[in-house]
């Protein structure tokens, strides 16, 4: 405990003086909870904390040099820099790393704990947050996640009294959290987080509840916070009697008062203890400073991982009669098969099959162990997801129509796009998410919305989406053998098209448009439901005498350039861009723009657009056809982009 306050100290003391960029969190007051904990959990046992974790780290057994460094962003960091203080992570040692987003970290942890039972591992997860993250409608949904699954997660509140700057009590009626997770089912216990040996004992007995299967369990450690919530809070919200009564309760005089008066350490053994923790510390500090800075020439390592190898045969592929639905569902019974570290789930994916019976008669396959209904919990699917495959799972969870990504959003865009980079491969996330979006007569404003753009806009992930009966099957496929996140959107109105479909064979990578149509005068790119559309303009454009070639990109991270760079030659830079999304800052102005900055000495006119109409999508069906992107217009405009071309060539 003393070694962590005095690291904390010296933190402090290096922010002071610029060693250390950015904010930094400091666990000052509240180190009995991490070193009692850790001293009740064995090796093999997981733990993730909030981002206050400094204390967490070093109590796992993290380098301290290596750690100080870390927070100071140097190249010898546990992260090489890349993480900081906030998200600092030491995955060798079983610390999974913190969280700068509040709560966000318990759906995770539930996950972790998720691959401890399904591996018969017998570990335990521990995941620490503030009082204050009780408030996040993540954490309900991760601790009822972990209580409908009897998942073995021990759910540390270090409850410090001030959500932030903000006192809890201000912002909560009542403060019995033990009194509320109960209601959930799990066994909650109260706990004084400034006694490490109270601290010790109450883990000790939630680790054999969660061996013994009866998980999850919420300890609600009472503690203080002697110092701001970060390193530059002055603390001026905060009343003068506040401050000294966290003083009052400091958990490290508190233990040197005991351990004096029962004879265990005497004043000359506190002060070796002392000195010897100060040298320590200054050594570590001396030698990051003289650390050099993060290479720039790594930046890019490790945003993903390499393409895995090709896996199955030609040889033993088979042509099939199959929709696009029962091609996604024969993917899935595929690599459950072929994969045991596949686990499938999600709202109704289960008994039901899906909403749209894409997983029907999978659980009763592969059994509830592995094919299993979820909580109506988005943020609990998606944040179990990244903790599993962290763990070496592969799980599909599905999000049942796009639309409903937003309440949930955070699981993707701050912690599966972060996995591999932050640990610099040390971790990874290979979780698939299938989804489905787009328009269908009737469909509302809630339910229509195409949204692939958002998720083509971040780093860390790859995005594809599956035009036909042939992808779906290949695609869905390729995603779950990709060593990275992936998210496979597919398309409603397309679940019962039929066509041959090559099942079997080689498992594609997560890469690569397609063509499907070539023709010299003008290139047609799209993605997604539109493709169908495409060709139906395209056969009436041959009728007129004007031949498209028709790019399916596919996936648009990564997106194919080459691709794109070979049709706009091919048809002498005359393109057009379709896209269901509505087009102000759809991905087809990434498409365009690229083009233009790319290829524009082989443009014959600007690059083309069309998209839904900037509007909300409207349920009456005439109404969508006013809006949508339909093979008349696609002909329209078309035509115009031929004839324009052929003026400006003149």
């Amino acid at each position: 405990m003393a070694f962590i306050r005095r690291m904390e100290e010296r933190v402090l003391e290096l922010s002071v003086e610029g060693v250390i960029s950015g904010s930094v969190h400091l666990c000052l007051g509240q180190e009995a909870i991490p070193v009692g904990t850790m001293a009740a959990l064995r090796d093999d046992d997981r733990v993730m904390a909030t981002y206050r974790g400094h204390g967490w780290a070093l109590a796992c057994g993290s380098d301290p040099t290596e750690l100080l460094a870390e927070i100071a962003q140097r190249a010898g960091g546990t992260n090489g820099g890349r993480a900081g203080s906030p998200m600092l992570s030491d995955p060798e040692i079983g610390f999974f790393g913190e969280n700068s987003i509040v709560g966000a970290g318990v759906p995770i942890a539930a996950g972790v704990a998720l691959a401890a039972k399904r591996q018969a591992t017998d570990r335990v997860v521990v995941t620490s947050f503030g009082e204050g993250a009780m408030n996040q409608g993540a954490t309900t949904e991760g601790m009822n996640f972990a209580a409908v699954n009897r998942l073995p997660v021990i759910f540390v509140c270090e409850n410090n009294s001030w959500a932030e700057m903000t006192k809890f009590s201000d912002t909560t009626l009542g403060d019995d959290l033990v009194a509320r997770v109960e209601a959930l089912g799990i066994v909650g216990r109260e706990v004084d987080g400034c006694d490490p040996f109270a601290v010790e004992s109450a883990v000790a007995e939630a680790a054999q509840l969660c061996r013994d299967g009866e998980g999850p369990v919420f300890l609600n450690c009472r503690t203080t916070r002697l110092k701001g919530h970060y390193n530059l809070d002055i603390e001026h919200y905060r009343p003068n009697d506040d401050k000294l009564a966290a003083a009052a309760a400091d958990p490290i005089p508190r233990l040197r008062r005991t351990a004096s008066d029962e004879g265990l350490l005497s004043e000359e053994e506190f002060a070796e203890i002392d000195a010897q923790i100060v040298a320590e510390i200054d050594a570590a500090t001396a030698r990051v400073r003289e650390m050099p800075l993060p290479d720039p020439a790594t930046v890019y390592d490790d945003l993903y991982g390499d393409p895995p190898p090709l896996a199955g045969s030609d040889e033993d592929a088979d042509f099939r009669e199959l929709t696009y639905q029962r091609a996604a569902n024969l993917a899935l019974k595929t690599e459950l098969t072929d994969r045991p570290e596949v686990v499938l789930y999600g709202e109704d994916v289960g008994f039901p099959g899906g909403i749209f019976g894409v997983s029907r008669g999978l659980q009763k396959e592969f059994g509830p162990e592995r094919v299993f209904d979820t909580p109506i919990s988005e943020s609990a699917i998606l944040g179990s997801a990244v903790g599993a495959a962290m763990e070496g799972m592969r799980p599909v969870v599905e999000i049942m129509w796009a639309d409903f990504f937003f309440v949930a959003l955070d699981q993707v865009v701050n912690h599966a796009t972060n996995v591999r980079y932050i640990n610099r491969s040390k971790l990874a996330a290979p979780l698939t998410i299938r989804t489905q979006q787009g328009v269908t007569p009737g469909s509302s404003a809630q339910h229509s919305q195409s949204i692939e753009a958002l998720f083509a806009h971040l780093p860390g992930v790859k995005v594809g989406l599956a035009s036909t009966p042939q992808d779906a099957y290949d695609m869905l496929r390729a995603s779950i053998a990709d060593p990275d996140p992936t998210i496979l959107i597919e398309a409603r109105e397309l679940y019962q098209q039929k066509a041959p479909v090559k099942t079997g064979g080689v498992v594609q990578r997560a890469e690569g448009g397609r063509v499907h149509r070539e023709g010299t005068d003008v290139a047609i790119i799209t993605w997604g439901a539109t493709l169908e559309r495409v060709l139906e303009a395209s056969d009436q454009l041959e009728a007129e005498g004007i031949a498209a070639t028709v790019l399916d990109l596919r996936w648009l991270r990564p997106l194919d350039d080459a691709a794109i760079a070979q049709v706009v030659r091919d048809c002498g830079g005359r393109v057009l861009v379709v896209h269901e999304a509505t087009q102000t800052a759809g991905f087809g102005a990434e498409v365009a723009a690229r083009i233009s900055e790319k290829h524009f000495n082989l443009l014959a006119s600007p690059v083309s657009r069309l998209a839904t109409a900037d509007v909300r999508m409207p349920s009456a069906p005439n109404l969508q056809e006013a809006v949508l992107p339909t093979a008349e217009k696609i002909v329209s405009q078309v035509r115009d982009l031929v004839n324009v071309s052929s003026v400006i060539a003149r």
